[in-house]
């Protein structure tokens, strides 16, 4: 079996660490990654998925990146169950296991 996922795509807004009841440090970031295609209008759509960081990841990105910067992840896709207001719900989100930091938009600007 194999579940592996790899996207490119930019920051959509500034990440945040946090630190769970036990003591482990996380982030949660949404990555907007344009498809490789048209609509039918004749315009790119976009995705926005939802990454989870934990430990060191979590940390360096933070640190290093903000909102708008191009990154890469390499991680694995999850689902994980929860109840809002008895409602059911289901999430679909990427583990990250490594991010490698592309660029900055603010040093594209400078530039």
């Amino acid at each position: 079996m194999l579940n592996q996922a790899v996207l490119v795509g930019r920051i959509v807004k500034e990440p945040e660490l946090k630190i769970t009841e036990s003591g482990k440090k996380v982030s949660n970031i949404t990555l907007a990654v344009p498809r490789s295609f048209k609509n039918s209008n004749g315009e790119y759509d976009t995705d926005f998925i939802s990454c989870i960081l934990w430990k060191g990841v979590a940390e360096s990105t933070v640190s290093y990146c903000k909102q708008g910067d191009l990154v890469g992840i390499k991680g694995r896709i999850q689902t994980r169950n929860y109840e809002v207001n008895d409602e059911k719900k289901q999430a679909v989100e990427v583990v990250a296991e490594k991010v490698t930091f592309l660029s900055s938009k603010r040093q594209e600007e400078a530039e």
